[in-house]
């Protein structure tokens, strides 16, 4: 994984940033690719574990179409209104579909921690609701870059 970017250090955020913004953001924007070409942008909420983030899409949609045919994305977690408040953080690489589809509740001990810390974000549940009609995506990204405009001093 590259955590490091050419452009923008002075408003990179740190390891410890990172981890932190995305352990308690919950909405990201997922871009995928359809069969056509043409880019897709969907909203999810998500999990990260310190390592992957974890996406919990319904089975029956265009986003999840579109990365089993090609699991190539790129996701967006970002925040602020004014332009000294904007933060950010974009993850791409391939993903990887995790369990069951959908998801029903078997046993899956690699589900544990991310299971936990969605229920726990999410719906403020100790355990994981299953609905059948959700399965889970891994994203173990290849690139990150991440903005923190607060480190510009008010510019």
């Amino acid at each position: 994984m590259t955590v490091t970017q050419r452009r923008g250090r002075k408003i990179m955020m740190t390891p410890g940033e990172l981890d932190e913004f995305l352990t308690t953001q919950r909405t990201c924007r997922v871009g995928t690719i359809s069969a056509s070409g043409a880019p897709h942008v969907s909203t999810l909420w998500f999990a990260w574990d310190g390592t992957s983030m974890w996406l919990y899409s319904v089975v029956r949609s265009k986003r999840w179409t579109d990365l089993r045919r090609d699991p190539r994305v790129a996701i967006v977690v970002d925040t602020g209104e004014e332009y000294d408040e904007l933060r950010g953080v974009e993850l791409s690489g391939a993903v990887e579909f995790v369990g069951e589809f959908p998801r029903t509740g078997e046993l899956r001990a690699e589900l544990d921690v991310p299971e936990t810390l969605f229920a726990r974000k999410n719906f403020r549940l100790e355990e994981m609701p299953h609905d059948g009609r959700h399965a889970w995506i891994r994203l173990t990204p290849d690139k990150i870059v991440s903005w923190d405009f607060r480190k510009l001093g008010g510019r």
